[in-house]
């Protein structure tokens, strides 16, 4: 049964600052376009359609969007930045409305999109439980029954009188979870705020969400930069880039493909505000570079240098970095994990460099997940396919050897002939 179907949606927004002059030019629009005429604003030169890309003031944020999900699909939307993930779901929770296209959905829609989303600061806890519900037209007793569960859930009992604008950001994002996945609703949709919060809530979430595709036949659409946590949980993929559909189909395909797209980029290099840099309120990465320690090619001789450099926000904690090495096929080659401070981190910048020794890794792709944790038990950031590289082969005489497995160990021998 189809619960969901996105037909040619597209999403504009307007660059820059509104000035002076917009509502009248917006009444200006719309009169127009009631009468079936041009935008009277449009320069010379340019097109009134989202396929030619133009000088003005506008940009798509979503292109020709096309796909139907069908009741209890659970569907992992990824990509990278700024590929239009978010916008989607708000454009599905009907947050924003598409430019143009139309949405079809069969049921009651939940959401949990950016922290805060959905809930009114000056209420507490217990009345914004109650007014989700009434959104999502529950009545009131409806609601008391999930109340107690939806409290539990959460673990913010003793915070439940109290205004949420006093919440932290992970109490906030545990209890609108809470609320999401237990309120009726026959659509479930996700945001990648779970990236708030300690490791052992996120298992919990994706426990919930499981139950909640596998054991209840809801629908479930999920963003996340985690894919451990996509594969784990969705059984259909989504490949987003740069506002249109790259790819759609069983999770693990459209994963390879998210992969090798990622795995062009062997360096990060952010100099702009560093608050847009690749990151959040924890952490920014201003650069990730990946670099042969001899030569300019990276073979299997030259050996690969790592560099990281981030912005920390967190002062006095044990500040640890974890970097995961994978290939094409999801195979760990490597997972190593530093503190970088004791219990003193400072706020500011950190480097960290480290290399791949020449004659460990085997030709063929690879990409590295990145993690930064605090004092070993919280995830402060996660970043996943974050830099890709390949290793190239090397000739040995006039023939190509290629040998098999993922790692190409150079060895000693000791040799006794007869």
């Amino acid at each position: 049964m189809l619960s969901l179907k996105a037909e040619n949606i597209s999403k504009q927004y307007r660059l820059g600052q509104v000035g002076t002059g917009t509502l009248s030019h917006d009444l200006n629009r719309f009169w127009h376009k009631v009468r079936g005429k041009e935008d009277p604003y449009l320069k010379i030169g340019e097109a009134n359609d989202r396929t030619t890309k133009g000088l003005s003031d506008y940009v798509w944020s979503l292109r020709d969007i096309n796909f139907e999900i069908q009741q209890g699909d659970a569907v992992g939307i990824i990509g990278r930045n700024g590929a239009g993930k978010s916008t989607l779901l708000k454009v599905l929770s009907k947050v924003t409305k598409p430019t143009t296209g139309r949405i079809y959905t069969k049921g009651r829609i939940a959401s949990l999109l950016e922290v805060g989303t959905g809930f009114h600061p000056e209420m507490t806890g217990r009345e914004n439980v109650f007014l989700n519900g009434a959104i999502l037209g529950m009545t009131r007793k409806e609601i008391t029954r999930k109340f107690d569960e939806i409290v539990d859930f959460s673990g913010v009992e003793r915070y439940i009188d109290t205004p949420v604008k006093r919440y932290s950001s992970g109490m906030y994002v545990r209890l609108a979870f809470a609320v999401a996945a237990h309120l009726e609703s026959e659509i479930l949709i996700v945001d990648e705020v779970l990236a708030v919060g300690d490791s052992e809530f996120q298992k919990k979430c994706l426990g919930k969400m499981n139950d909640v595709t596998r054991g209840e036949g809801r629908t479930i659409l999920f963003v996340s930069h985690n894919m451990t946590a996509v594969k784990e949980l969705c059984s259909k993929g989504i490949l987003l880039n740069q506002g249109q559909i790259n790819y759609q189909g069983d999770i693990l395909s459209t994963i390879i493909e998210y992969q090798k797209s990622s795995a062009t980029e062997s360096s990060y290099i952010y100099n702009g505000n560093l608050d847009e840099a690749i990151g959040n309120e924890n952490i920014r990465i201003k650069e990730f570079l990946v670099s042969p320690i001899k030569g300019e090619l990276l073979d299997i001789d030259s050996g690969v240098h790592v560099k990281l450099v981030f912005h920390n926000y967190c002062p006095n904690i044990t500040l640890d970095t974890t970097f995961e090495l994978k290939n094409y096929e999801e195979l760990v080659i490597f997972h190593v994990g530093n503190p970088v401070s004791n219990s003193d981190s400072k706020i500011g910048e950190y480097t960290v460099e480290f290399d791949i020794p020449a004659g460990l890794l085997n030709a063929g792709n690879y990409y590295f997940r990145l993690y930064f944790g605090k004092d070993q038990k919280i995830l402060l950031l996660g970043v996943d396919n974050f830099i890709g590289f390949e290793v190239e082969n090397v000739k040995v005489g006039t023939m190509m050897h290629i040998y098999p497995g993922v790692t190409r160990p150079t060895f000693e021998y000791k040799v006794q002939t007869p």
